[in-house]
């Protein structure tokens, strides 16, 4: 079993939420901008565009960081790296897994190969599943593609995970939240695909995408039997 990190184990949104909310409040700038969610909306949909960059090898990790703090102050401030740090800490005070993350990997864990393949860095991850408490079902069994040099959704980096488990991509499944990116993407590399959708409502049908609304789902969804196809539960 692959796994992604972020929205996937890691209840990404809602650390990134509670960290640039405090931290505008302690900035002074909160009342910049219209409202708190518009506020968040704005720095999300920065990241997603900046963080493609960084993807495609436009921009250094470090970079992007700071390209983000430039476009959403509408303005270059004297130390941006300070202020990303200050914000950087607070996310990182909120950081939690989702209280199913654990018990899930514990359940998996003496049935089934566990690896993670991630589009960030290498050290920001590994350190980010130790705060979680999280890295010791993974081991080594890690891919990020910062240092592999492939994102997701290229079947390469699917396939390196693949590679650490020392199985075939016929015998591997990955887990994650972003339809496109991770179930697709996976499918396409000949994984077993499962699309985490926690929102729910979704209307996914399509072959070879097994579309779960929980890790625990996951459990039941990989029972013999069971279709690879649709909606588990």
């Amino acid at each position: 079993m692959l796994f992604d990190i972020d929205d996937t184990l890691f209840d990404y949104t809602s650390s990134e939420r509670t960290g640039l909310l405090g931290h505008l409040a302690a900035e002074g700038l909160l009342e910049s901008f219209p409202s708190p969610e518009e506020a968040v909306a704005l720095w999300r949909g920065i990241m997603e565009e900046e963080y493609t960059r960084f993807l495609r090898g436009e921009l250094s990790f470090e970079e992007q960081r700071m390209v983000r703090v430039r476009r959403f102050l509408g303005r270059a401030i004297p130390d941006q790296e300070a202020w990303f740090g200050r914000y950087s800490a607070l996310v990182t005070q909120a950081w939690a897994a989702f209280p199913d993350a654990a018990p899930v990997l514990e359940a998996l864990a003496p049935h089934f190969k566990l690896g993670v393949v991630s589009n960030s860095s290498l050290q920001h991850q590994r350190t980010k599943l130790t705060t979680l408490g999280l890295l010791d079902h993974f081991g080594e069994a890690i891919v990020c593609s910062h240092e592999y040099g492939r994102a997701k959704p290229h079947p390469e980096i699917f396939l390196a995970g693949c590679e650490l488990l020392g199985l075939p991509p016929g015998q591997v499944a990955y887990v994650g939240d972003k339809y496109d990116v991770d179930a697709l993407g996976a499918r396409a590399a000949g994984l077993r695909a499962f699309w985490l959708d926690r929102a729910g409502g979704s209307a996914v049908q399509e072959e070879g995408v097994t579309v779960i609304g929980s890790l625990e789902e996951l459990v039941a969804a990989l029972s013999p039997g069971r279709s690879t196809g649709g909606r588990a539960g």
